[in-house]
């Protein structure tokens, strides 16, 4: 029996294989698509959304989170181990994180004896499946729930995301930039990159094409990495896998990558940024 057992949902956008790899029980988030509900991951694929997304006259949302999902996990986990920890977005994205601690409260009554530790990270998407990798990395070595949070607290910080908007059409559609900005967007042809650092989002470049926003994202890398220094990175995309490719021979001809990989960017932040992002995240190992 595993020490610890990690649990997530799929705004951490990790690999399948990865998942498998290391036992993660994830929590699909739900989609409600033109009155229908999908479970993320599990009824449809991020490709699959984004292809609905850019045909929808009326924006997707996501469904209210509940504890039940994260239930379900938990008694799943129990059944390998006797420690759980489960990481979820921010609080400021989301209620997941909410969820998850009733969650944890519930299943308290149930089995007694099951240790269950309910962290928000202070970053998402891949920037938060990064963090789930190495707490699952650090429990399949043996590690106990102290030395996997630990670990955990340490990364966190550590973790740095930028990423490109192919455009601002959807954050207008939702109401979260005002219209103007997206016909300056649309005018300019602007691709703007945002950084994702601490739960604050900010714009950090206006480059004024795909191919310089690219250029962009690993000079902004190589303002915060050390020469040489063994970096774990994941390259995510929202339905462009061609310049998730290009960003990612970029990125393995530049840097010491003792991780890399490329993953999806997650529906539920897709909903608000469209298909087209491009973007990284990763952080550096300590000497």
């Amino acid at each position: 029996m595993r020490k610890v057992s990690i649990v997530t949902d799929t705004t951490a956008c990790i690999p399948q294989e990865k998942v498998q790899e290391y036992g993660i029980e994830v929590v699909p988030v739900q989609l409600i698509f033109e009155n229908k509900t999908y479970r993320d991951g599990i009824d449809i694929s991020p490709s699959e959304f984004y292809a609905l997304l850019r045909k929808a006259k009326k924006l997707p949302t996501t469904s209210s989170s509940s504890p039940g999902p994260y239930l379900e996990a938990f008694r799943r986990a129990s059944q390998r181990t006797d420690s759980i920890l489960c990481l979820t977005e921010p609080v400021k994205f989301s209620a997941m994180h909410n969820a998850a601690t009733i969650a944890r409260d519930m299943i308290k009554n149930e089995l007694p004896r099951l240790n269950v530790e309910v962290i928000a990270c202070d970053t998402a998407a891949a920037g938060m499946g990064l963090v789930v990798l190495a707490a699952a990395r650090a429990a399949h070595t043996g590690k106990d729930l102290s030395q996997v949070i630990e670990i955990t607290n340490s990364i966190m910080p550590r973790v740095n995301l930028f990423a490109a908007l192919d455009t601002l059409h959807y954050l207008a559609k939702g109401g979260r930039v005002p219209q103007a900005a997206e016909l300056v967007n649309s005018l300019l042809q602007i691709k703007p990159i945002f950084s994702l650092n601490h739960a604050d989002a900010r714009t950090v470049a206006l480059p004024r094409t795909s191919a310089s926003a690219l250029k962009k994202i690993v000079k902004l890398m190589q303002e915060k990495v050390v020469a040489g220094q063994p970096l774990h990175v994941a390259v995510m995309h929202a339905n462009a896998p061609d310049k998730a490719l290009q960003l990612k021979n970029r990125i393995a001809s530049q840097f010491n990558c003792v991780e890399l990989f490329i993953t999806e960017f997650t529906p539920v932040m897709g909903v608000h940024t469209g298909p087209g992002l491009v973007g990284v995240a990763f952080y550096g190992e300590q000497p």
